[in-house]
């Protein structure tokens, strides 16, 4: 009797906690707010910009910042357009470039991105930037971390949110929100699900069409991606991914919807 009543519980809080993923229409567990996880998210992105070597006002970092404002911009206007405005509800973007040799970008909660100098050289451009950017940001807009540290908190039996989880173990609910952001020892690519990564593909290339950007470009660039892939420095970007050829697959079965977009939206 006493584990039906634990399961009916759980039952409840997963149908209690869903969200849905904008586009895509998946249900998400989804007990933290934006409340909560947002200024966890603000602290940590500003420890990694003080300890890094900002190089955002060189003519890359630039670039990173010009894509990542026609993405921001894209993304406000998609979501207007689709009624999901609130998903952006205390959001602060940021975008800086960090000189590092490694193959990453990412995006935190609220919109806080950054790129590393060794990822440009495979963007090439504007475009390619755009690519990555989208990609990211997707990640953000589908609540991939408040998914992760939702499934954390409930899979450590700590259900009454962070502020709860923080006052009953600090420690573990820490540990799990820095899990959730991709932070281990430093922060890198977000290793998000592989069904996630293809549902940030797929908003992603959705973003970039509307801000303007050639979606035919997004298959171009995981091939160069894919290119490093037989070094003995794997790319990160590519160790928890979807494999490159369907993730391509599918960028190509979508591209027809993003043409149009990007047909109606170049500049």
């Amino acid at each position: 009797m006493y584990k039906k009543i634990i399961a009916l519980f759980f039952l409840g809080l997963m149908v209690y906690g869903c969200a849905t993923v904008p586009l895509t229409g998946r249900r998400q567990l989804s007990i933290v707010g934006n409340s909560e996880i947002l200024p966890l998210s603000y602290d940590q992105y500003s420890t990694v910009i003080k300890d890094s070597k900002i190089v955002t006002n060189t003519p890359d970092g630039q670039k990173v910042v010009n894509v990542g404002r026609r993405i921001a911009s894209a993304v406000e206007q998609y979501l207007k357009d689709n009624n999901y405005q609130g998903i952006t509800e205390g959001f602060s973007w940021e975008f800086n470039l960090i000189e590092s040799e490694q193959v990453n970008a990412w995006c935190m909660p609220g919109g806080k991105v950054a790129f590393y100098t060794g990822i440009m050289p495979i963007c090439r451009d504007e475009t390619g930037v755009a690519v990555v950017m989208g990609h990211e940001v997707a990640h953000a807009i589908a609540n991939h971390a408040r998914e992760r540290m939702s499934q954390g908190l409930v899979a450590n039996g700590l259900l009454g949110g962070v502020q709860m989880a923080m006052g009953e173990n600090p420690s573990l609910t820490q540990t799990i929100f820095l899990q959730a952001i991709g932070y281990g020892g430093q922060v890198g690519m977000l290793k998000f699900s592989r069904d996630q990564e293809l549902e940030a593909d797929k908003l992603g290339l959705i973003f970039m069409s509307i801000a303007g950007y050639d979606p035919r470009e997004a298959p171009k660039f995981w091939e160069r991606m894919n290119a490093g892939a037989d070094r003995a420095d794997v790319p990160e970007f590519l160790s928890t991914h979807p494999g490159p050829d369907r993730r391509i697959d599918r960028l190509n079965e979508q591209m027809a919807e993003a043409s149009a977009l990007y047909e109606k939206n170049k500049r």
